[in-house]
């Protein structure tokens, strides 16, 4: 199975070809230029490169969020205008799980990791898992602690290591590096691992889950957080 996948809910974010659960390339996206300027144009050097006609494409796959309001928006429109061209069908894999399964690949089963994402405002998307025993980026690899959320890093710790009683061992993404005093404040031992290139590992991820494809029309984009158009309407 031949898999385009897509990252755009960081500023740079990535593209991937991966065929039969093997990452073929995987690149970061230009950070200088917004994704619109990059899009699709970014899909269609990484295909060309490779000699593979989109036509050829089995499946699409995206990160369905948290991230930019725009940037999501943008991913998933682009993925979705492909998907329509060639009747093709879309994976949307949510970016923590992402995070997390990009990190869990040799850490024993049991291990707690923390996937955090810059959610800017002093905010972090979070979300927690637990590795179980099962092959890497497979079904059953990873199982939800706590979905994702947006608060500020201590507030989040604490509602972990207080209300739930957990202390991840392992950290991930951008908001785990950009707050890493806050983390090794409240857990001294914590594993801080820097925000990976996604798109691959959104690409092996659609292969496993190939079955819960979508319609494009039917991928919706998962925010947390509300539009700031929203929270100024509900203040109002």
């Amino acid at each position: 199975m031949r898999v385009i996948a897509l990252d755009t809910t960081t500023r740079a974010g990535s593209v991937a070809l991966v065929e039969d659960d093997r990452v073929i390339d995987e690149r970061a996206g230009d950070a200088s230029r917004t994704h619109a300027e990059r899009l699709p144009a970014e899909i269609i050097a990484l295909a060309d490169a490779h000699h593979v006609a989109l036509s050829d494409v089995d499946l699409y796959a995206v990160a369905s969020g948290p991230g930019s309001f725009t940037g999501l928006r943008i991913g998933i429109a682009t993925m979705q205008g492909l998907a329509f061209v060639h009747r093709r069908r879309i994976v949307g894999i949510p970016a923590l799980e992402a995070l997390a399964h990009a990190t869990s690949g040799d850490l024993p089963p049991g291990t707690l990791i923390a996937a955090w994402m810059d959610a800017h405002r002093r905010d972090v998307f979070a979300a927690a898992y637990r590795v179980a025993a099962a092959a890497p980026f497979g079904a059953g690899r990873l199982r939800e602690v706590d979905g994702p959320t947006v608060g500020d890093p201590a507030s989040t710790l604490a509602r972990w290591i207080d209300e739930f009683a957990m202390t991840p061992s392992v950290f991930v993404g951008d908001g785990a590096s950009l707050y890493e005093t806050e983390i090794r404040h409240a857990i001294v031992e914590a594993r801080v691992v820097a925000h990976p290139l996604l798109a691959g590992t959104i690409g092996r991820l659609a292969t496993a889950r190939a079955s819960d494809a979508l319609d494009p029309a039917d991928v919706r984009p998962l925010y947390v957080r509300k539009p700031d158009a929203v929270i100024a309407r509900d203040k109002k």
